[in-house]
């Protein structure tokens, strides 16, 4: 399943411009794509700064098999919007006109604002998702009788592992870049505090030896690569400290983007992740957090100690 953005019909300044892209919007959704690319491609001719419009125009054009085609519309996307709140430049990663990139900041806050009212009942039902539970049992196969003084639930979405986590912590913080999940974690009352952040800054800015564990629940797949992480962990973390996340993987090496839009991480470049960020790698072994069209999506299951 492709992520997709919501809540990003912004209006192009002119009428008629708008009312083709609407149009253009309902023939992708009949499954006429090649009508809509037409569509599409005369409402960037009338407004040209029109993110929306060329990010449909890239997606239908690649639907199409036109990868030249799509690779000028997310380009011209991703100048018309800087923020770039659709992904463009995901999008772009993933036909191989960008290397691997770390998601635009604005494109995760679209992307899960829009997501959500229908985030937990999704993950329940068609994906069948465990990661919060599967971190849960992976801590106390490691620490089976520890409490943690104080906790940080990074990427903490609307508060799943929160509530997995919450009888071991003392102190537990959540922190996320999407309102709308904080929103939704708030009414849980499972965290001590709740912080609207960009997760590795607000790791990065936490004093020296501030916790006693960091729980990263799917949130790395969001993550071009690892080895940003190892040492803000270590960092934050007091000795003997945890971190303890999960990631998706794959067979070969180094990270791969795909077609879900999410990264995957061989265990490799995990390995390598946490021992030069100067954390002792405890447990990595495979796991799955969800399903995908009936499949289990391979996954890791990672536990690192300061």
């Amino acid at each position: 399943m492709t992520e997709k953005v919501t809540n990003l019909n912004q209006s192009s300044g002119d009428l008629i411009a708008d009312r083709r892209y609407e149009w253009a919007r309902g023939l992708t959704e009949a499954g006429d794509t090649a009508a809509a690319a037409e569509l599409l491609a005369e409402v960037v001719g009338l407004a040209p700064g029109f993110a929306a419009a060329w990010f449909a125009l890239g997606e239908v054009r690649e639907a199409l098999g036109d990868a030249a085609g799509a690779i000028a519309a997310f380009e011209r996307a991703r100048a018309a919007d800087p923020d770039d709140a659709h992904g463009a430049a995901v999008r772009l990663a993933r036909l191989g006109a960008l290397p691997p990139v770390a998601m635009p900041i604005g494109y995760i806050q679209s992307l899960f604002d829009g997501y959500a009212p229908k985030f937990e009942a999704s993950l329940a039902g068609r994906l069948g998702y465990r990661g919060p539970q599967i971190l849960f049992d992976a801590v106390r196969r490691v620490a089976p009788a520890t409490q943690f003084a104080a906790a940080l639930d990074l990427g903490c979405g609307t508060g799943l592992a929160g509530e997995a986590f919450r009888p071991l912590c003392g102190s537990l913080t959540g922190v996320d870049l999407s309102s709308g999940m904080l929103a939704l974690a708030r009414d849980k009352k499972v965290y001590d505090l709740l912080a609207e952040a960009e997760a590795m800054t607000y790791l990065r800015a936490l004093p020296e030896a501030s916790l006693d564990l960091i729980v990263a629940a799917d949130v790395f797949i969001y993550f071009h690569e690892l080895l940003q992480v190892g040492a803000p962990a270590a960092r934050a973390l007091k000795p003997g400290g945890l971190l303890v996340f999960s990631v998706e993987t794959h067979d070969g090496d180094g990270v791969i983007l795909r077609d879900t839009l999410r990264y995957a991480h061989a265990p490799a470049h995990v390995r390598e992740a946490m021992t030069a960020g100067g954390l002792e790698l405890v447990m990595m072994e495979q796991a799955w957090a969800r399903r995908e069209k009936g499949n289990e999506v391979p996954g890791l299951v990672v536990v690192a100690r300061r």
